[in-house]
C-alpha cells in the first residue's frame, strides 16, 4: 500500500484591505495590479463594470504602496554602517538614532494633519448651524476692476525675440511672487523637483480619469479604504498609540475653471479665458490694487502651508478643494501643488496628465511613481484628440482682418519682437488661406493636405512654428486683438465697420489659429493634415489629425515605474499593445481580463433584429426613416409598461437622439410614453450630465415600481463612469452600433498608417474601425 501524501498547503489569498469581503475576480484583479507596480510593467486590465474595479485599483495599488514603504525603510535603516574598528553597540545606536529621527518627523507632520482634521470634521458638524468668517481669512475684495475701454489697453507690450526659447510659467511672474511661489514648491525649477517647505517627496501614485465626475466618484470609493501604515506598526504605534491605520494622504488636481475662487475669473466662459485672465493679473506690471488678492505672495506664505494640510488631512474631491481655499483666502490652483510631494495618491483628469506642458506647467514629475488611468478604454482617442487640431475657414479670415486692423491703428507702437512676430503671422494666415483656396477648386468633400501646401507661401516654410506659437501664448496679442475688434464692433455697431467674430467662442481666434499652427512642426509620419467642405456654406476647414499617438504616451511610460490601463470594456487588448505600446516586449506588457461578478441566470440579454412588420435596420443610410423611428416608439409603448425601475435607452450620437425626440414628439410617441406615468429624461451636449442624473434617481427613488426612462447616448455624458446601480438600471436598451464612416479621409488615412505598421495582420485598420 502507497504511502499517504501530506496534505498540499495552498497559500491564503492575499489582504488587500478591501472594505469588503472581495469576489475571486476582484481578488485576481488586485493581485495583477500588485504584481504589474512590483515588476515595473504596463499592465492592461480588464473588469466590468458594476464588478468594483475603481475600488480593486485602490486596494492593488495601495497595498503595494504601502508595504514598499515599509521595505524601503527597513532597508534603508539596514544600510546604515560604521567604521570596522567601531563596536556594535555603536551601529545599533546609529541605527536607532536615524530610525527614531524619521519617524518623529513623520509621527509629527502626522499629528498635525490630524488636529487639521478633526477641526474640518468639527466645522462641518457646525456648518449647518452658523455661518463663520474663517480666522485666518485676510479680508479683501475678490473683485476685480474692470480696466477702462480706452485704445491703449489693447497695445501689445515690448517682445523680446531672443527670448530664451526655454521660457516656463515662472517668467509670467513678478520677481516677487516668482520666489515665493519657487520657495512653497508650486514652480518647477530648472530640473522639475522643486519641493515645498519641510517635506520631501513621497512615492506616489497619479491616478487619471477622464472627467471631474468620474474622479469625483473614485474619491468616495477611496474613502472607504482603511489600509496598515507605510512605516513598521510596532514603531509608529509606540510613537502615537495606535496602529490600526493610517489615513490616505491624498490630493486632487484641476484646472484654473475647476479651482479658481475669483468670481470676476471663474464667470468667463472658456478654459482659455480664464486661464488669461488669471496670468494678467500676475503680471508684474499690473497695478497691486488689481492683481488677484488669492494669489501666494510674501504676505501669505503661511496660508499655504495651512492649506496643505487641510488638503491631506482628508480626502478631498476638486470641489472640496476649491471650498479650502475660499476658507483660508489663498488660491487652491497654485496652493494644491504643495500638496503633490507629501501626497501619496494624486488625482487628476486626462488632459494634465495627457499634456507633457501640463504636467510641467504643474511642476509634477512622474519619474519613478505609479500611473493608473482609469476608464481607459477611450484612452488612444483621448491622446490623439489632445494633440489634433482645426482652424476653419472663417476663423482665418477674421483673424487676418482684425490683424491688418489692429496694425493700422498700432503699427508704429509695434518694436522688436512684435513687428517680427506679427508680420510673420500675417504670411502664416495667407499661406493658409492660399491652401484653402485650392481646397475650394478640389471635387468631393473632403481629402488629404500634404504640409507643404500648408505653408506654400512667400518664405514660410523658414518660419519658426514653434517660436510663433509661443510668441501668441506669451505676448496675448490674440486677447488683445480679439479685444480691440470687439471694441471697434462696439463703437460702430450701426455702420458695421468692424471685423465680425469668426466663431461664436470666447476663446480668441488667433488662440484657435495658435493651436493649428502648432501642428505644422510634428514629423509627417505622426500625423496627416486634411480638408473639409461644410455641407451648408460650403466653407473649408483644414484640420490635423494624429496618427500616431504612441509617441506622444511614451514619456509617461518612459518615466514612470508602472502604468495600469484598467476600463470595463479593453478588449481586444493587442489595439493597445500595437497603438500606443508598439516598442515594448510582451515581457513587458501585463494583461487580465475579468469576468462578471453576477451568475448568468441573473441577466437576460437579446438582439431584437425585427418587429411584426419585417427586419429592423439602423444603420446610417436607414436610420432617419420616419417609418423605422415610429416602429421603434411603438416596441417601447409594448416594452417599458412590463419594467420596474429605470430604464436607460442609448442611441449611437446626440444628432440621431435630437431626431428622434423631434420626431416622437410630433407624432404623439413621447406624449404615449408619458401616458405610462414613468418621467422623461434626455441626455444633452447643453445640458449638465449630473443634474440629468441626479433628477432621474430622484424620479426612480420616488417611485421604485413605475421607475423613470433615461435617453442617453453611446460615448456620451452619461455613458461612462456613471453608477446605474439596482433600480438604476433594470432595463438597458441600445438602438445601433455606432459605426464609424470608413469612407472619410480620416479613417481611410488611419486604416493605412495600421495597415503599414511593422507586424500588422492583413486589414488591421479595417479590424480598428470594427473594434
Amino acid at each position: 500500500m502507497a504511502p499517504e501524501l501530506p496534505p498540499t498547503r495552498v497559500a491564503p489569498p492575499k489582504d488587500f484591505h478591501h472594505p469588503y469581503q472581495p469576489y475571486d475576480i476582484q481578488q485576481q484583479f488586485m493581485q495583477a495590479v500588485y504584481d504589474c507596480i512590483e515588476d515595473g510593467k504596463v499592465g492592461i486590465f480588464q473588469s466590468p463594470t458594476g464588478t468594483g474595479k475603481s475600488l480593486s485599483l485602490i486596494c492593488g495599488a495601495l497595498t503595494w504602496l504601502r508595504e514598499h514603504k515599509r521595505k524601503t525603510f527597513d532597508e534603508a535603516m539596514q544600510g546604515i554602517h560604521i567604521d570596522d574598528d567601531e563596536p556594535e553597540w555603536m551601529l545599533e545606536h546609529a541605527r536607532s538614532s536615524k530610525r527614531s529621527e524619521a519617524l518623529q518627523m513623520r509621527a509629527d507632520f502626522d499629528e498635525r494633519l490630524a488636529v487639521v482634521g478633526e477641526k474640518d470634521r468639527k466645522t462641518r458638524e457646525h456648518a449647518a448651524k452658523a455661518s463663520q468668517v474663517p480666522k485666518r481669512r485676510r479680508q479683501v475684495n475678490a473683485e476685480i476692476e474692470t480696466d477702462d475701454a480706452s485704445v491703449e489697453q489693447f497695445a501689445l507690450d515690448d517682445y523680446e525675440s531672443g527670448r530664451d526659447a526655454e521660457g516656463d510659467e515662472k517668467s509670467k511672474y513678478s520677481a516677487a511672487t516668482t520666489d515665493v511661489l519657487k520657495k512653497l514648491g508650486l514652480l518647477g525649477t530648472e530640473d522639475g523637483h522643486a519641493r515645498p517647505a519641510e517635506m520631501d517627496e513621497e512615492l506616489k501614485i497619479f491616478f487619471c480619469s477622464r472627467t471631474h465626475s468620474q474622479l469625483s466618484q473614485f474619491v468616495g470609493e477611496l474613502q472607504r479604504v482603511r489600509l496598515p501604515p507605510g512605516l513598521p506598526v510596532e514603531d509608529l504605534g509606540a510613537h502615537n498609540g495606535h496602529i490600526a491605520h493610517e489615513a490616505v494622504k491624498q490630493v486632487s488636481l484641476g484646472s484654473r475653471k475647476n479651482l479658481c475662487i475669483n468670481s470676476k475669473v471663474v464667470k468667463l466662459k472658456s478654459h482659455t479665458a480664464i486661464t488669461e485672465r488669471c496670468m494678467e493679473l500676475q503680471q508684474s506690471k499690473t497695478p497691486s490694487d488689481k492683481k488677484c488678492s488669492f494669489l501666494p505672495n510674501k504676505d501669505n506664505q503661511d496660508l499655504v502651508l495651512d492649506f496643505r494640510d487641510h488638503a491631506l488631512a482628508s480626502i478631498h474631491d476638486i470641489e472640496d478643494l476649491a471650498g479650502v481655499g475660499k476658507k483660508l483666502g489663498v488660491c487652491p490652483y497654485y496652493a494644491s501643488r504643495s500638496a503633490v510631494d507629501p501626497a501619496e495618491i494624486v488625482t487628476l483628469p486626462y488632459p494634465l496628465m495627457l499634456q507633457k506642458s501640463a504636467r510641467e506647467a504643474l511642476g509634477i514629475s512622474l519619474r519613478g511613481h505609479v500611473v493608473i488611468i482609469d476608464e481607459a478604454h477611450n484612452l488612444t482617442d483621448a491622446v490623439e484628440s489632445t494633440y489634433s487640431a482645426q482652424v476653419t475657414e472663417a476663423q482665418l479670415r477674421f483673424g487676418r482682418e482684425a490683424l491688418m486692423i489692429y496694425l493700422q491703428k498700432f503699427r508704429n507702437k509695434l518694436k522688436g519682437g512684435n513687428r517680427v512676430y506679427v508680420t510673420q503671422l500675417v504670411r502664416v494666415i495667407d499661406s493658409l488661406l492660399s491652401a484653402v483656396t485650392q481646397a475650394q477648386a478640389m471635387p468631393g468633400e473632403g481629402g488629404v493636405l500634404r504640409a507643404n501646401a500648408l505653408l506654400a507661401g512667400k518664405a514660410v516654410d523658414q518660419i519658426n512654428m514653434s517660436k510663433l506659437a509661443k510668441y501668441i501664448s506669451e505676448s496675448r496679442i490674440a486677447r488683445k486683438v480679439e479685444g480691440y475688434a470687439m471694441h471697434l464692433n462696439e463703437g460702430n455697431a450701426r455702420e458695421k465697420n468692424g471685423p465680425q467674430p469668426g466663431s461664436t467662442s470666447d476663446t480668441p481666434t488667433l488662440t484657435q489659429i495658435q493651436n493649428f499652427l502648432t501642428t505644422l512642426g510634428n514629423p509627417s509620419k505622426e500625423g496627416r493634415f486634411f480638408w473639409f467642405r461644410d455641407e451648408s456654406d460650403k466653407s473649408i476647414t483644414l484640420r490635423y489629425l494624429l496618427l500616431n499617438p504612441s509617441e506622444h504616451f511614451r514619456d509617461i511610460v518612459t518615466e514612470a515605474r508602472a502604468v495600469v490601463l484598467g476600463g470595463g470594456t479593453m478588449s481586444p487588448m493587442e489595439d493597445y499593445t500595437a497603438q500606443l505600446f508598439p516598442y515594448l516586449s510582451s515581457g513587458m506588457i501585463s494583461t487580465l481580463s475579468c469576468g462578471h461578478i453576477i451568475p448568468a441566470s441573473h441577466l437576460f440579454v437579446r438582439t431584437i433584429t425585427s418587429d411584426v412588420s419585417g427586419p429592423l435596420n439602423f444603420t446610417y443610410k436607414t436610420r432617419s426613416d420616419k417609418t423605422l423611428i415610429r416602429r421603434l416608439g411603438s416596441m417601447l409603448l409594448e416594452l417599458l409598461p412590463k419594467i420596474t425601475g429605470g430604464t436607460v435607452i442609448f442611441f449611437t450620437s446626440y444628432a440621431y437622439l435630437s431626431q428622434i425626440q423631434s420626431q416622437w414628439s410630433s407624432d404623439s410617441t413621447l406624449t404615449q410614453v408619458s401616458a405610462l406615468n414613468k418621467p422623461l429624461f434626455f441626455d444633452s451636449r447643453s445640458s449638465p450630465a449630473e443634474a440629468t442624473f441626479t433628477s432621474y434617481t430622484s424620479a426612480i427613488h420616488s417611485n421604485p415600481t413605475c421607475g423613470a426612462v433615461l435617453f442617453s447616448v453611446l460615448g456620451g455624458k452619461l455613458s461612462e463612469g456613471i453608477n446605474f446601480s439596482d433600480a438604476l438600471g433594470r432595463c438597458v436598451i441600445v438602438v445601433g452600433l455606432p459605426f464609424p464612416n470608413l469612407e472619410t479621409p480620416e479613417w481611410k488615412a488611419k486604416a493605412e498608417f495600421l495597415d503599414r505598421q511593422p507586424g500588422a495582420e492583413a486589414g488591421a485598420g479595417r479590424q480598428h474601425a470594427e473594434n
